[in-house]
């Protein structure tokens, strides 16, 4: 579904990205982790063409992200994405958040928009918050908005950034929860997070980041319990510990 061959990229000098190589196979739940300015968000946000990348090549379900004549719009509205800070449209109520781009990017009626918006809602435990607007609602709530307007475009595969870090420690269970089930489900999945227990439960991979390399890929079994790289084992400690 997603294959990443030789990433690189850089800011003028800085390589925030070397060489990175993956996959992810169509069902993969793969969690993405590491310390902070390891790489791990610009590599997602280059799977959808949000963070163009100067060499290499990624592939989406066939799709080459990085050919200038890729139309970026279309893979990306196949492509759904949940990012740290929810990003509704605050003067915009719930449901007309969740059905703006079905409307305007896949065609559907208003109607027909307004009804799935309303399934997903219901789905992620939110039908009765519909009428409001996103600063009526906790942080989780907004989070859980921000993935059923994800879900609405029925995408073929999910990235997640870092999706419960701008959330009160309360409110986590509620949107990794919803993860979860999403996981179980079958839905093809790549997320940044800090969140070892949502890790240890639904990831099929673990891939751990350090200064923009990939350094280990593997089982969630075997990164769990025998980390290889001493950089990987610091980490798990440190998290882990506490």
């Amino acid at each position: 579904m997603i294959k990443i061959t030789n990433v690189s990229k850089h800011y003028g000098d800085f390589k925030v990205l070397t060489d990175c190589t993956t996959s992810v196979s169509k069902g993969e739940v793969i969690v993405v982790c590491g310390p902070s300015g390891s790489g791990k968000s610009t590599l997602i946000k280059c799977v959808n063409g949000l963070e163009p990348f100067q060499a290499g090549e990624i592939f989406v379900d066939g799709t080459s992200v990085g050919d200038p004549k890729t139309n970026l719009s279309k893979l990306r509205a196949k492509v759904g994405m949940v990012f740290q800070n929810f990003e509704l449209f605050p003067h915009m109520s719930i449901t007309q958040n969740l059905a703006i781009a079905q409307v305007k990017v896949l065609g559907r009626s208003q109607e027909e928009a307004m009804d799935k918006g309303l399934k997903l809602l219901d789905r992620v435990g939110l039908k009765a918050q519909a009428a409001k607007f996103p600063g009526q609602l906790s942080g989780g709530q907004q989070q859980r908005v921000a993935i059923a307007r994800a879900l609405a475009m029925d995408p073929i595969c999910m990235l997640f950034d870092e999706p419960t870090s701008a959330l009160d420690p309360e409110m986590v269970n509620e949107v990794l929860d919803v993860m979860t089930e999403l996981a179980h489900e079958g839905m093809t999945m790549m997320c940044v997070t800090h969140e070892m227990g949502f890790a240890k439960r639904v990831a099929d991979r673990v891939i751990f980041m350090d200064q923009g390399h990939i350094v280990e890929d593997d089982s969630k079994e075997e990164f769990f319990a025998n980390p290889r790289s001493e950089r990987a084992q610091q980490f798990l400690a440190k998290i882990l510990h506490h």
